[in-house]
Formats: structure tokens, C-alpha cells, sequence
């Protein structure tokens, strides 16, 4: 298991299998940027909220610049997780694009490089 990937179940206790499933999901977020310092992950149960409330996920991404952080609520701790990982994965992509769109923006291109002189 990747040393960078932390879970930990608040108010129950996490099965091998459910720690196993986080470990593959945050798997993923890895692969997608190697910048990544640490991924927190913990999975709420709560007996008094309504059925579809019941598990909460949230997660803290470690990466350069700002923090990510996110969270998912549903009737499954699977899907809880499964739902939490699709938006941390969409906020790494959303930081991608700005970083990239940032660098090859025009306006920070040096005036030599703007009007095609070397």
C-alpha cells in the first residue's frame, strides 16, 4: 500500500475490504499527478441521520499551492467513496487546465516571442 494514501473510518470501523477499496480509489488520484504529498481520506457513519445520509466521506488532497478538499454524503460508504473520488478527480483536472492555460496564456509571453522576433 502507497505510504502517501491515509484512511480512517470515524464512528466505525473500517473493514479490510473497505480500507482495500479506498487504497485502489485513491490509486487513481495518484497516477493523475505526481505532485500529489498526501491524500487523507475518512469515511463518517452517522446512525441519526436520514438512510441517505447515512455515510459520509471527505477527503484532503496535500498538493503545491492550496490545499484540494472535498466531501460526499449517501445511503453506502462504498458509493460515498466512489462519489468523493469523482470530485477530487475533477478538481485535480480543473487545476490542471488552469495551471497549463496559465502558462501558455499570451499575455505572460515575452513581447519577442508575441510578434514572431527571436
Amino acid at each position: 500500500m502507497n505510504d502517501k494514501i491515509h484512511v480512517q473510518g470515524i464512528h466505525l470501523t473500517l473493514t479490510a475490504a473497505l480500507k482495500q477499496a479506498m487504497h485502489e480509489k485513491a490509486e487513481r488520484l495518484l497516477r493523475h499527478n505526481s505532485q500529489i504529498m498526501r491524500v487523507r481520506m475518512d469515511l463518517e457513519h452517522h446512525d441519526t441521520k436520514e438512510p441517505e445520509q447515512r455515510f459520509t466521506a471527505k477527503a484532503q488532497v496535500e498538493i503545491d499551492g492550496p490545499d484540494l478538499i472535498a466531501s460526499a454524503t449517501s445511503e453506502d460508504a462504498y458509493k460515498s467513496v466512489d462519489l468523493l473520488v469523482d470530485k477530487l478527480d475533477k478538481l485535480l483536472r480543473e487545476k490542471h487546465a488552469k495551471r497549463v492555460h496559465g502558462r501558455n496564456d499570451e499575455r505572460k509571453q515575452a513581447p519577442d516571442v508575441l510578434h514572431g522576433k527571436a
